[in-house]
Order: structure tokens, then C-alpha cells, then sequence
């Protein structure tokens, strides 16, 4: 893994510094929080109403993709 230095003012230094924890170096903060997030940070996003709603139209989307499938590896076969 490769080094790269980078200029920022005082104050983002100071605020990175805030963020670090004890054993943790300014480069795990900054993955931490730029990083790639956690599917829990969505839990409670959606309201009761938008879960239902998604949940439906992800069932329909498999359902329209299995049935494109299924056509092509039936025209497949008859080829």
C-alpha cells in the first residue's frame, strides 16, 4: 500500500484528531468515516409504507428476470 501526503488546514487537522481514537491511526479515521458503510446505517430509513412498497416491486423484478431466464435457456435448448 502506497503513501500519500495531503495538505488541510488546521482546523480539519484538529477535527480528525478529535475523531481518533487512542490506537487508531489518521488513516483509519478517515476510512471509517469515507469508508464503505455498514448496510445497518439503513436500518430505519425507510417508513413502514416504503418498506412494503420496495418489498413488492424487488418480488416483481425476480419474478420479470426468472421468467427472462427461464425463456432463454428454453430457446437455448431448442437451438
Amino acid at each position: 500500500m502506497g503513501t500519500r501526503n495531503i495538505a488541510i488546514s488546521d482546523e480539519a487537522y484538529a477535527r480528525l484528531a478529535a475523531l481518533k481514537g487512542p490506537k487508531e491511526s489518521f488513516t483509519d479515521v478517515i476510512n471509517r468515516i469515507a469508508g464503505k458503510r455498514s448496510i445497518l446505517d439503513l436500518a430505519g430509513v425507510l417508513s413502514q409504507k416504503e418498506e412494503v412498497e420496495l418489498r413488492s416491486r424487488v418480488r416483481e423484478i425476480r419474478t420479470e428476470s426468472r421468467k427472462r431466464l427461464d425463456e432463454t435457456a428454453r430457446r437455448m435448448k431448442q437451438s
